[in-house]
């Protein structure tokens, strides 16, 4: 089928009265609907995320919350269902909120506001809040709002987070302390209980018990030397016949020479001296036995024969080095228990020292945090750290966000010429009558040899003419009409559309 173009332009020209009919009725409705929207206002703020105004390599602040993640979280706080409900009521921010639920305020707030970010590597990060309001001074003072409970709740937020730190290490502090004075006590206790096996002194203990062995040792010798002395000197007495042989003397020669060395003893030493105790317990035993041996004579003289002296003497050897031999065997006993213990008593001095140096260590630590959330509490309270300021502040907008009344008037022309146009589209398409030599062919597969058209008389032109006269008054003035008696007194017009947006999920 050929294109005939001044076939379709006299289809569009016999049809022009639906183009205008509907362009009219369209055109009509948006400029009802422009002019009845009710205005909106935007207002809005900048807030930007200022860095530290003491360097962190001088002082770390405590809040280490990255900018655009503390941003996040004012948002998320500021949106909540308390903070909108308060808002909404308090500035009037929506038309009809007296006549709306709680859950409709907080949904409608959450659409009129707008909250955006913007935060990049090595870019500043910034913060926009709008809101869109009935009333000009209404949506000033919402994002107002917005602005001052941003801030207010970043300052409590930080300035909460830096006091809790603070406390916190302030508690650990002081238990760590008390934790270290309970310690450092039971290891005083413990090392004073066990003062004589402590692991610091088994060196000197050791080498005094060697050295007791040896002197253990050469008393040993001597004892049994002195002995043998004692035994074969009774022998050479026997043998000889001397053992009845007596010889008055004036005390014993063994007894005059331990007299003689206790007076010099005590000229020196005190009378509690270990050695001249000594020698007073070695005096009384060899006098004790000298009074048993031989009875004194009428000048108050022991009579002693030779052998008496040197046995005598020789036994107060033999006493006085198996005293010792005793002492030092007591010692050795003693030191070989201690010695014995020092290695219990290392580890448990180990496991006691051990937690007293982890418990030091922490308490270090922590007093080094401590004094790091000192100062970041004193930063945070005087306003020094990463913070929040605005840049702009919201002002009265002086002409409304929407609605652009123009463009919608403009829109409502363009759909009315589209829907015009697709309504003559869509009567031609409906029309199945033969009105061209192609439609003859086409539908009866002839080829006419002439085509006679179709002549109206005038009455029918006049006819046709007033009827199309008819409708455009129709059209032009009764459907705005129609649209105005609507909005007036059935619905507002603006109010259907808002219907009709809301069932389309537009």
């Amino acid at each position: 089928m050929n294109f005939d173009p001044r076939y379709y332009l006299a289809v569009v020209m016999r049809r022009l009265h639906y183009l205008v009919l509907t362009f009219a009725a369209i055109t009509a409705v948006a400029a009802v609907v422009a002019f009845r929207m009710q205005p909106v206002y935007e207002s809005q703020a900048r807030l930007l995320m200022e860095s530290p105004r003491i360097p962190d390599s001088l002082a770390a602040p405590t809040v280490a919350t990255a900018a655009l993640e503390q941003l996040q979280i004012v948002e998320q706080r500021l949106m909540t269902r308390t903070n909108l409900l308060a808002i909404a009521r308090q500035f009037d921010a929506l038309p009809g909120i007296a006549t709306m639920t709680p859950d409709e305020i907080v949904e409608a707030m959450r659409r009129a506001s707008k909250i955006d970010k913007q935060a990049g590597r090595d870019q500043a990060t910034l913060m926009t809040v709008s809101f869109r309001a009935p009333t000009a001074k209404a949506a000033a003072d919402v994002v107002n709002e917005y602005v001052t409970r941003i801030l207010t709740d970043n300052t409590a937020t930080r300035t909460g987070q830096a006091q809790d730190t603070l406390q916190f290490f302030t508690q650990e502090v002081e238990r760590l302390s008390t934790n270290l004075s309970t310690q450092s006590t039971a290891i005083l206790e413990f090392q004073n209980k066990n003062a004589d096996a402590l692991p610091d002194t088994l060196d000197y203990r050791l080498t005094q018990q060697s050295n007791l062995q040896e002197r253990l040792a050469g008393v040993e010798r001597d004892l049994a030397s002195l002995r043998d002395q004692r035994a074969r000197l009774v022998e050479i007495y026997r043998s000889t016949g001397q053992l009845g042989a007596t010889q008055i003397t004036p005390e014993a020669a063994q007894l005059a020479q331990l007299q003689t060395d206790l007076a010099r003893a005590r000229a020196i030493y005190s009378a509690t001296n270990p050695k001249v105790t000594l020698l007073e317990s070695t005096i009384a035993e060899l006098q004790a036995k000298i009074d048993t041996q031989a009875p004194p004579d009428a000048n108050g003289q022991v009579v002693m024969t030779p052998l008496d002296i040197q046995t005598t003497q020789i036994d107060a050897q033999l006493a006085q080095l198996e005293l010792q031999a005793r002492d030092i065997t007591t010692e050795l006993a003693k030191l070989k228990e201690s010695i014995d213990r020092t290695a219990a008593v290392a580890v448990q001095l180990q496991a006691l020292q051990r937690d007293y140096d982890n418990t030091q260590v922490q308490y270090a630590t922590a007093t080094d945090r401590l004094s790091k959330a000192s100062t970041g509490e004193r930063i945070e309270a005087l306003a020094k750290g990463q913070r929040i300021g605005v840049l702009d502040a919201a002002t009265v907008p002086d002409a409304p966000y929407s609605p652009n009344r123009v463009k919608i008037m403009a829109l409502g022309g363009v759909a009315g010429i589209v829907l015009g146009f697709g309504l003559i589209l869509l009567t031609e398409l409906m029309n199945s009558a033969i009105r061209r030599p192609t439609d003859l062919e086409r539908h009866l597969q002839i080829i006419p040899i002439g085509v006679i058209p179709y002549i109206s008389t005038p009455r029918e032109i006049a006819r046709r003419r007033w009827v199309i006269a008819a409708v455009l008054v129709v059209g032009v003035v009764g459907l705005p009409l129609a649209v105005w008696a609507v909005d007036r007194f059935y619905l507002p017009i603006d109010l259907i559309v808002d219907k009709i947006i809301k069932k389309l999920n537009l």
